[in-house]
């Protein structure tokens, strides 16, 4: 019998960028100290592994190399709790954790605003797929029974287990005959045809879960298009002004609103968005180039130094209503009438997902507009007929204006926080629309492709709720107020493997659910391993 666990180490992923890491300090530090105190009430000494860099002004691994070199001084044999209350790049530590012996715990703080809960859920979906064991706990004050009945778990067996029973394996066979021959048709379409992914560069923000082997998604007849994103910028340079402007004039003419004034570093300004404009036409005219069937752009590292960011652009591709592009010469409409899927942040969790389920809601009829969402954070409300967990899924600056209320016309355009992009650029922004939706995330496990796939509602909360809500994240980026069919909070945190969750409405509840099945087959055809979450109706073994 193993001995309880009476010494651990504390490590804390952070950022790149040294404007981030010390605005979520204070956030880290106080977490820090209450974890501790937690670990300490239980008998267990819980210390830094690495020291607070006072010329920096904070405690974050800030490289990979520098996480490297802390777990070179980190025994093997030393169970390491990794402490997240940011947002995390996951490779600074995945080089470590991967070598590392002893128990591994993640705990992420419950809290929107910076937030660790998505760096957790990330760091946990890299350590998934690189087949690193760990346990993962949340909390919001580490004081409830359910933080302390797990903490008390891990010292005692140096791992945690969680309910989750919402979870089980797709029946293909329970499917119905029409699911089952869309879902064969779509199949087969992808084996005859392929598919191109076109790739601006891989590996946004450390995000290791977000990267698909090209072994995997060559088998399901997907390819990629490795892209750059200085050719995106050399592309902008040939975009004619007039090209420019008339995007700009179709989405006034649509009633997206900008909040724009003139200061370039702390406000959004004309200019900004019309470089956006620019980069919109450029990823349409390279997309076309190579026969791409997606395009993700990482947008982070690099281009936040050369443009504005391109936020605006990737929530007009998800759109198939969306100002139209021609080619250089003038002559031909690009993908007329057609979304061109957007992954962002290059997540080839997402674009596998994105390109799937755009098939499959052109197929059935449906509006195809599709994006990911961060799992950014959420609270249980009461009022107005509605008693449950209402998550705040917010994606970091656009989606597109279809999932708005209001379309177009309550799409807003704010300017990029300057901590994150220095060169500003709108978001497209708002708040989404009532309605049924189905969610999903594709990860891999095991060396193999899985789909987590479940049911969901995008319920309205007064306005007082949503501007709470909004000023307790990030206010300038489009948020979704989502209840989870049959899928609490702790299950969907025990169970997620990324900090993006893929969505895309579906008219009626019943056209829902017609759509989960549909969306199932296609990927049991693939070869994909589906997994049903919470209530869903259709194909449970």
């Amino acid at each position: 019998m193993e001995r309880p666990i009476r010494q651990a180490l504390l490590v804390a992923s952070g950022d790149l960028r040294v404007a981030a890491n010390r605005a979520g300090w204070p956030a880290q530090s106080a977490m820090e100290r209450d974890l501790t105190a937690a670990f300490a009430t239980e008998g267990v000494e819980l210390r830094r592994a690495h020291p607070l860099d006072v010329d920096q002004g904070h405690g974050f691994i800030s490289s990979q190399r520098m996480g490297m070199d802390v777990f070179a001084q980190i025994p093997r044999d030393q169970p390491v709790v990794v402490a997240v209350a940011v947002w995390q790049y996951s490779h600074h530590l995945l080089a470590g954790l991967r070598s590392h012996r002893a128990p591994i715990l993640l705990v992420a703080n419950w809290s929107g605003q910076w937030p660790g809960l998505v760096g957790m859920l990330n760091l946990s979906g890299s350590l998934t797929k690189a087949g690193v064991p760990y346990s993962r706990l949340w909390s919001e004050r580490f004081d409830d029974q359910a933080f302390l009945a797990g903490l008390r778990e891990w010292i005692a067996h140096r791992s945690v287990r969680h309910d989750l029973s919402h979870v089980r394996p797709l029946d293909p066979d329970a499917l119905d005959a029409p699911a089952r021959e869309l879902g064969r048709r779509l199949a087969a379409g992808l084996d005859r045809d392929k598919a191109i992914l076109g790739v601006f560069d891989e590996g946004c923000m450390g995000m290791y879960n977000a990267i698909i082997d090209d072994e995997l998604l060559n088998a399901l007849g997907i390819y990629k298009e490795r892209l750059s994103q200085s050719a995106l910028v050399a592309e902008m340079r040939t975009v004619a002004d007039a090209d420019a402007l008339a995007v700009r004039a179709w989405l006034d003419d649509a009633g997206m609103t900008f909040f724009t004034g003139s200061d370039e570093s702390s406000e959004l300004t004309d200019a900004q968005v019309l470089e956006q404009c620019r980069m919109y036409v450029a990823a349409l005219r390279i997309a076309d180039r190579f026969g791409c069937d997606a395009i993700g752009i990482q947008y982070q590292q690099g281009l936040k130094d050369m443009a504005p960011a391109s936020d605006l652009v990737e929530g007009l591709l998800n759109d198939p209503n969306r100002p139209p592009v021609f080619d250089a010469e003038g002559t031909r409409e690009l993908y007329p009438g057609r979304a061109l899927p957007h992954f962002n942040e290059v997540d080839e969790g997402a674009a596998l997902d994105a390109l799937v389920t755009n098939r499959v809601w052109h197929e059935l009829g449906f509006d195809p507009s599709t994006t990911l969402h961060d799992l950014r954070w959420g609270e249980h409300y009461r009022g107005e007929g509605l008693d449950d967990f209402v998550w705040v899924f917010e994606i970091s600056g656009a989606v597109p204006a279809s999932h708005l209320q209001g379309g177009y016309a309550g799409a807003e355009g704010h300017r990029q926080p300057a901590m994150y992009f220095p060169l500003g650029g709108s978001t497209l922004a708002g708040v989404c629309r009532p309605g049924e939706f189905v969610w999903s995330r594709a990860f891999v496990e095991g060396g193999a492709l899985h789909l987590d796939l479940g049911r969901g509602s995008a319920v309205a909360l007064p306005d007082q709720e949503t501007r709470r809500r909004r000023d307790a994240t990030t206010p300038e980026w489009p948020i979704m107020h989502a209840v989870l069919h049959g899928v609490s909070r702790d299950a969907m945190m025990a169970r997620h493997q990324a900090n993006h969750v893929q969505v895309a409405y579906a008219p009626s509840a019943g056209d829902a659910d017609r759509a989960l099945g549909a969306k199932a087959a296609a990927f049991a055809e693939l070869g994909v391993s589906v997994h049903l979450c919470g209530e869903v109706a259709i194909g449970s073994g």
